[in-house]
């Protein structure tokens, strides 16, 4: 199989899974490096194809994933991250992504796609076995998310909730 049958049987493979694909799982079964499968996606992706890279893996993009897409800022500790999580997808929103604004490199994103507790879990876990710092650190644990929400009153409960436990930034300090 060459590189460019390949990509496609990638793109075929995250269009009928339900879930994310690691990239290990995307190697071993078409018998490449893990490595091949980064450098695919990102030629994939640079040709405009919609891949979400997460933690867990790859997906594709819902073109119309239901809801309202928010943006929330938030700061706080390290020892906080499940709790930030847990108040979004216990009251019915996903952790789309986090975004920070470091002062040399400009805006840094990166794809979470936290749908439940056991996402939240799985990143955090990932995060203490690879001893890797989020992105937070780089700016003192102030971020963004982009949350997606079934509607306004989901997004009320989700920031009364973050407001509760001192982690949302109020409107008038992201200016």
């Amino acid at each position: 199989m060459n590189h460019l049958e390949r990509r496609a049987n990638i793109l075929q493979v995250l269009a009928q899974s339900e879930g994310c694909v690691p990239a290990a799982a995307l190697a071993a079964r078409f018998g490449v490096t893990r490595q091949v499968i980064v450098s695919d996606i990102a030629i994939l992706r640079a040709n405009g194809k919609k891949i979400l890279a997460t933690s867990r893996g790859y997906s594709l993009e819902k073109e119309s994933a239901p809801g309202l897409l928010e943006s929330i800022a938030c700061c706080h500790r390290m020892d906080q991250i499940r709790d930030e999580f847990y108040a979004v997808v216990d009251h019915g929103g996903s952790v789309v992504n986090v975004v920070v604004e470091h002062p040399l490199y400009g805006q840094i994103s990166a794809d979470l796609n936290i749908r439940s507790r056991y996402d939240a879990d799985e990143f955090i876990a990932k995060a203490e076995q690879a001893h890797a710092n989020q992105l937070c650190d780089l700016t003192g644990g102030f971020h963004f998310h982009t949350i997606r929400v079934p509607d306004k009153a989901a997004f009320l409960r989700i920031t009364d909730a973050l407001s509760r436990l001192g982690i949302l930034v109020p409107a008038a300090a992201k200016n």
